[in-house]
C-alpha cells in the first residue's frame, strides 16, 4: 500500500470516529464570526479539526495547519465529501487574508493572525470596492494616514459581503495620495468593534442581505498590521485577489473549497416538471442543454483535479479567472436549466402562492447566483485577464 493510500485509510476511519452526524449535510462551518452561536455538533467538529489542523491542511503547523502536501489535501476533500462532511473552515480568513499574510507577511503578523484564522477565531470582511471605485479599484480614495504607530482610516467601502457578521476587515487605503494612483496604497487590518467603523446591510433581489456598505470614521488601525509594506498595498491586494478567485473556482488549497463542483440531482428535477417518454425526458431541447451542462461539470471537475494537483503555490496565477469564470458560467446555466423546466412554477415567491419550498428555493438560488460573475471580479475583468496575461494579446 503506497503512502497516499495509508493516508487515506487513516483520513476516512478518523473522520469516521470523529465527524458528528450535525456536521453533515449541505453548507459550511460558519465564518468564524464571534457574533454567530455554533450548533453543539457543528462546534465539535470544528473543534476537532482545528485540533487536527484540517481547518487549513496545508499550512505548516507551527501556524495551525497540518502541513498536508496537494495530493494529501486532495484525499481529504475527497474523504470529506464520501461521507457528506462540512469541509474544513471556510472563509476568508482560511481562504483570502490567511495564505495572504502566510506569503507576504512579516513573521510578527504570521505569528499573531495565522492562528486566529485557522481557528476560526473571528470572521473577515473585504474592504476593496469604493462608490466610486469599482472595476477600477486603483482610484479608491479611502484614506490610511500615520499618527505615531497607528493609521486613522477614514472613507467608503460597500460590497463588503457579510461584514454585519465580521470581527475583522482587511482595507486597501491610500496611504500616499500624492502618488500615482496604483502607487500609495496599503493592505491593512483593522478591527470591526470600535466606534469608527459603521456597517449598513444591502438588500438583494433574492430577499437577502448578505453585502453591506461599511463605513470608517478615524478607525484605528495598528502600523504593524499593513501586509506586503507600506505603499505596496497593490501588489498584495492583486495577490489577494488571486486567492479569492482560486477559492470560488475550487482551487485554492489554503482551506476549503467552496468552488469545487458538485454532482447535481438536475436531470432529476428536470424530469419531475418536464415529463418523460419512453425514459428519456420528452423535451429534446432540455435533453441537448442537460447533456452539455453535464459535460462542462464533469469538465470542470477534471479541470479543478489536475490544477491542485499542478499547483506549486497556494493558488495559481493568472490561471484562477480562466477557472473561476468557467465555474460560475456552468453554476448559472444549471440554474436556468432548473428554471425553464419549473416554467410558472419558477417565479413564485413564497408559499401563499402556492409555490414548495424546494420551488422557492431554486427561484433564490436563480437570483443569488447571478452575482457569481461579479463578485471576486466580473466576468469582463476576468476577460481582460484571460486575454493579457494567459493568452497574452495586445491591450
Amino acid at each position: 500500500m503506497s503512502m497516499l493510500e495509508e493516508f487515506r485509510e487513516e483520513t476516512r476511519d478518523w473522520l469516521k470516529t470523529n465527524c458528528p452526524d450535525g456536521a453533515k449535510g449541505p453548507g459550511y462551518i460558519p465564518i468564524g464570526s464571534k457574533s454567530v452561536e455554533l450548533d453543539s455538533d457543528v462546534k465539535l467538529w470544528l473543534e476537532r479539526m482545528v485540533e487536527k489542523g484540517w481547518t487549513v491542511p496545508t499550512w505548516p503547523k507551527e501556524f495551525g495547519g497540518a502541513n498536508l502536501n496537494n495530493d494529501e489535501y486532495r484525499v481529504l476533500i475527497e474523504e470529506l465529501k464520501r461521507i457528506n462532511a462540512r469541509p474544513p473552515l471556510t472563509g476568508r480568513g482560511v481562504n483570502y487574508i490567511g495564505p495572504t499574510i502566510l506569503e507576504l507577511g512579516t513573521e510578527d503578523q504570521k505569528a499573531r493572525w495565522l492562528t486566529v484564522c485557522a481557528r476560526g477565531e473571528g470572521a473577515w470582511a473585504m474592504g476593496y470596492s469604493e462608490p466610486g471605485a469599482g472595476s477600477d479599484l486603483a482610484s479608491l480614495s479611502t484614506r490610511a494616514e500615520r499618527r505615531g504607530d497607528q493609521y486613522l482610516l477614514n472613507g467608503r467601502k460597500t460590497w463588503t459581503s457579510d461584514a454585519a457578521y465580521c470581527d475583522y476587515i482587511f482595507v486597501l487605503a491610500r496611504t500616499a495620495p500624492e502618488k500615482p494612483k496604483h502607487d500609495g496604497i496599503s493592505l491593512i487590518l483593522v478591527d470591526m468593534h470600535q466606534e469608527g467603523v459603521e456597517v449598513s446591510p444591502i438588500t438583494l433581489l433574492s430577499g437577502a442581505s448578505p453585502f453591506c456598505e461599511t463605513i470608517f470614521e478615524d478607525a484605528i488601525a495598528s502600523a504593524r498590521d499593513i501586509v506586503g509594506g507600506v505603499d505596496k498595498g497593490w501588489t498584495a491586494g492583486k495577490r489577494l485577489l488571486q486567492f479569492e478567485r482560486s477559492t470560488h473556482a475550487g482551487i485554492n488549497i489554503s482551506g476549503s473549497q467552496g468552488g469545487l463542483t458538485q454532482e447535481s440531482d438536475l436531470p432529476e428535477l428536470v424530469r419531475k416538471y418536464v415529463g418523460t417518454d419512453s425514459g428519456k425526458i420528452a423535451d429534446f431541447g432540455m435533453r441537448e442543454r442537460l447533456l452539455r451542462y453535464e459535460m462542462n461539470t464533469k469538465s470542470q471537475q477534471i479541470t479543478q483535479k489536475r490544477a491542485i494537483e499542478e499547483l506549486h503555490a497556494r493558488a495559481p496565477a493568472f490561471t484562477s479567472s480562466a477557472v473561476k469564470l468557467t465555474n460560475a458560467l456552468n453554476i448559472q446555466e444549471g440554474d436556468e436549466i432548473l428554471m425553464d423546466a419549473m416554467g410558472p412554477s419558477g417565479y413564485r415567491w413564497n408559499d401563499e402562492s402556492g409555490a414548495t419550498k424546494d420551488e422557492v428555493a431554486a427561484l433564490k438560488r436563480w437570483l443569488y447566483q447571478k452575482s457569481l460573475t461579479i463578485a471576486g471580479g466580473t466576468k469582463e475583468v476576468q476577460l481582460n485577464i484571460i486575454a493579457k496575461r494567459v493568452l497574452g494579446l495586445p491591450d
